[in-house]
């Protein structure tokens, strides 16, 4: 389980990110962290993993203190971060080098995953191209079994293939033991693997709620023209035959059937509104920064 309760952090006196914020990320799912340019996710992911210290508040992930980066910490979990930079060396020998640092690794494991995105073992980690070089990582923090994995943008550099090899592969490695958290832009890339979703705002609030919560308050369609909902429009864009919406259920007077949550029109309704949908998801553990 990570726990945090009322974390301060702040770069400098003026960049306030974090003021307050409580979140609890429970085994056995794939959260989505989502947020605008700034917003704070990349230096979540850093304080969960012990590269930053909090000015305020508690951080617990899977038991540990990450500031006191202790080995039984460090061995039990893994982030991947948004740029990566690797050695001149084999694949082979960087995971000679680093996978013993995880008893959990499985060889046999990662190199399923190698030959799943065409690669082997013999390819030099310089020679190689960037997407290449996150399919490696990516293959190798999936093989770590680590109980907490944190993965930044790691649709980034794939192809349009790869990046539904990486939606199998991590399906397929996420358990009830485990937590997945995946930060990412690319919403599309990822709105059919990841649940619950956390999204945090420039307003200094997070939304925390599972799809099936989202898609029962909030309505996701078509509609010929704007007229047609009554009550607020949470987000609306031109779309061929009409516009796309986000509404209330009970706005819209066409009762066309639901369509599943689109994330990227989520993540603008709440940017837009992002009181009222702290108020709307707040019995789903949603809390409020300070």
């Amino acid at each position: 389980m990570i726990q945090i309760t009322n974390l301060h952090f702040a770069y400098g006196k003026r960049r306030v990110l974090y003021d307050g914020l409580t979140l609890r990320l429970s085994p056995g799912s794939i959260y989505g962290l989502l947020g605008p340019n700034g917003a704070g996710k990349s230096t979540l992911f850093r304080l969960m993993a012990g590269l930053l210290f909090p000015k305020q508040g508690a951080i617990q992930v899977a038991g540990h203190d990450p500031a006191k980066r202790r080995p039984a910490f460090l061995q039990d979990i893994f982030l991947l971060p948004e740029e990566v930079y690797t050695p001149a060396m084999r694949i082979r020998e960087y995971v000679t080098l680093n996978a013993p640092f995880y008893p959990r690794f499985d060889y046999r494991q990662f190199a399923g995953y190698l030959a799943e995105f065409g690669l082997t073992e013999d390819e030099r980690l310089n020679e190689i191209s960037y997407g290449q070089k996150k399919k490696v990582l990516i293959g190798f923090g999936l093989a770590t079994n680590t109980a907490v994995l944190l993965m930044d943008e790691p649709t980034n550099g794939l192809d349009i293939p790869s990046k539904a090899q990486f939606r199998r592969l991590v399906a397929g490695a996420a358990d009830e033991n485990r937590i997945v958290v995946i930060s990412t832009h690319q919403v599309r890339d990822l709105e059919t693997l990841i649940d619950p979703v956390i999204i945090l705002t420039e307003g200094h609030q997070v939304i925390q709620a599972p799809m099936e919560v989202i898609s029962e308050r909030l309505w996701f369609g078509l509609v010929p023209r704007l007229e047609d909902v009554q009550g607020t429009i949470f987000y609306s864009e031109r779309a061929i035959g009409g516009y796309a919406v986000v509404a209330r259920p009970d706005a819209v007077r066409l009762r066309q059937a639901m369509s599943r949550v689109d994330l990227e029109w989520l993540f603008n309704a709440v940017q837009a509104h992002p009181d009222y949908m702290h108020t709307l998801f707040s019995d789903t553990k949603t809390l409020t920064h300070a």
